[in-house]
Parts: C-alpha cells; structure tokens; sequence
C-alpha cells in the first residue's frame, strides 16, 4: 500500500519523517527571568499552594459554621484552617507566608487534614515546607542516561506504544510503537523532547489528544511535583518560565497550583491516520531512581482501539528489504 503524501507545512511545526502526528521543531526560548520559576521558590510555592487549597473548602465542607454575611476572601480564613489544624492563627499566617524555618511533620499533617489533601498533595506539602537543597544539574551537565533495565523493558514491547521519562518530563527514550502513536522525537533538539513543552507549545498535540485540556493540566500538576522535588533545578526554573511566557493555558493552570504524580490512567487519542483510540496508561518507576519512569500504553483487549492501534502499528512497520 502506498503511504499518503502529506503537504510539508510552514512555521515553528513539522511532520514526522513517517507523516504522522505534528511535533515541535522550533527553538525554544532561553528565559532568564527570576528563578522562582514563576513560583518555584519554596517560600512563594507554599503560600500559593496553601491559598488554593484554602480557598476551594467552604465552611460546610469541614463541618463548620457559616455565619451571614458575603465573605471577603474565597474559601475558609486563616484562623478557621488553624482552628481545624490545632494551630495558632499567627503561625499559620506564618506558614502560609513561609516564615516557619522547618515545621514538624506533625503539624504538617495535620494541616494536610485540615485542608482536605490527598496522598499527592500531603506530599507535595512536605516537600515546599521542609525543602531538601541538593546540587541541581546545571545547565550544560551530561544528560541524564537512561537505565539500562528500562531500556531492555523498552526495548521489547514492540506491540505497545512506550517511552522513557525523565526528569522535568524530558522523554529519554521511545519505541517504535511511540513514534507511530506520538511523533517522532527523535526529529527534535534533544532539549525540545519534553512531554510539557511539547503539549504546551505544539498546536497539532491539541489536535491529538482527543481530552487536551485534561492532559495539559495532568502536566502541569506533575510539574508542581516536580518544582517540589527539585526546588533548585535552573534548568526546570527557566522551562517553567519560557512556558509561563509563551502559553497562556499554562499560566493559568500553573496558577490554580494542581498537584498529581503520574501513576496510571487512560488516554483518548484523535490520530491522524485510525482515527479515535483509546488507550490504558502505566507509569512504572524503580524504587531507587524516581526521576526515570518508563509509560507504557495498550487497549482493552478485543476492542475498536486495540484494532486500530494493530493497524497503525502494521501501517509504520518498516517495509521487508
């Protein structure tokens, strides 16, 4: 069968050798804007994720009170968190402001209570108010090298789209599988194959993921996580910063402060070629090494997805010499 011809197209995106989905080709921006990643300092992240969490409870989502009267601020005041929190008003003031040096696990949990979080979020709420400083890589450091079991697991699902992430979402590595799926990557500056960036700032992964809004916002909940972890990372500060810059969908969910580790879910897809696809996601990670994970995908077996994945996966298979 003879493969479409696909029309080259102008500006910042380009097709994938094979004509497939759209990727991002264009240079990415070099910010240099103040590190703190437009909220990643730790003092600036525990008080805006501290605001969010407080302004979404409503006095009758914990069990309290709700006098007349129009509020002045959205969700519960300081003193009713710290009232539920078993804390003084002014210490959680100063909580929220980041002027507690490092507060007990103790309390932190049960401000995680209070607040409602879940398992991500108490985290993420540890990690912003007892930061750990490490040596972040700089910017011209050796890459980061992908495992070699990971590679050997990638290596032999040939019949389920995979990838290697790695840190602030980079991709390290992919299957055959993947390119067929989600682009060639490897069309990419090595800098440009990051999973937020690509979403972000390539119109076509709009066009691609049947539920973008709900991807994008997946990212940028990871990407909290991550701004938790690595609070001195430069290299996550200015990509965090060129996308404030260059999307505005990203500046906005940056600010509504999500937080979620990437675990497992599912996917609907609007390929170019078979059309929708839906398609379960796992996220496996070693215990020792957090900051690579391998993504695997595959369809319910028997189903409409599993037979177009089956099609799309013959369609790009190399032809026999």
């Amino acid at each position: 069968m003879a493969r479409p011809v696909v029309p080259a197209l102008a500006g910042p995106d380009r097709l994938n050798p094979l004509g497939r989905c759209l990727v991002l080709a264009g240079p990415g921006c070099d910010y240099r804007g103040p590190d703190t990643m437009g909220g990643m300092s730790t003092a600036t992240g525990l008080n805006e994720f501290l605001r969010s969490r407080r302004a979404r409870l409503r006095p009758q989502d914990v069990a309290l009170p709700e006098y007349g009267g129009a509020r002045r601020v959205a969700g519960l005041r300081r003193e009713e968190i710290a009232q539920l929190a078993g804390v003084s008003v002014d210490y959680y003031t100063r909580m929220e402001q980041g002027r507690v040096p490092n507060p007990s696990a103790g309390v932190l949990d049960s401000l995680a209570r209070a607040l409602r979080l879940d398992e991500d979020e108490t985290r993420h709420l540890h990690q912003l108010a007892r930061p750990r400083r490490r040596t972040a890589p700089a910017s011209g450091a050796a890459p980061q090298l992908v495992r070699p079991m990971l590679r050997r697991l990638l290596d032999g699902l040939d019949d389920f789209p995979a990838l290697v992430m790695g840190r602030r979402m980079d991709v390290l590595a992919w299957n055959p599988a993947a390119l067929a799926l989600l682009g060639d990557y490897g069309a990419l500056d090595p800098a440009e194959r990051n999973i937020a960036r690509i979403t972000f700032l390539a119109p076509s992964s709009r066009d691609l993921f049947a539920d973008w809004a709900d991807c994008a916002r997946e990212n940028v909940a990871y990407l909290h996580l991550e701004a938790g972890r690595h609070p001195d990372d430069p290299v996550l500060a200015r990509m965090i910063g060129e996308l404030s810059m260059r999307s505005a969908d990203f500046r906005r969910m940056w600010a509504e402060h999500p937080v979620r580790d990437k675990t497992s879910g599912t996917k609907r897809f609007h390929h170019p070629l078979v059309g929708e696809v839906e398609l379960a996601y796992e996220t496996l990670r070693a215990a020792d090494d957090p900051d690579q994970a391998l993504i695997t995908y595959a369809a319910e077996p028997g189903s409409a997805s599993e037979d177009a994945l089956r099609m799309l996966l013959a369609w790009s298979a190399p032809a026999p010499r």
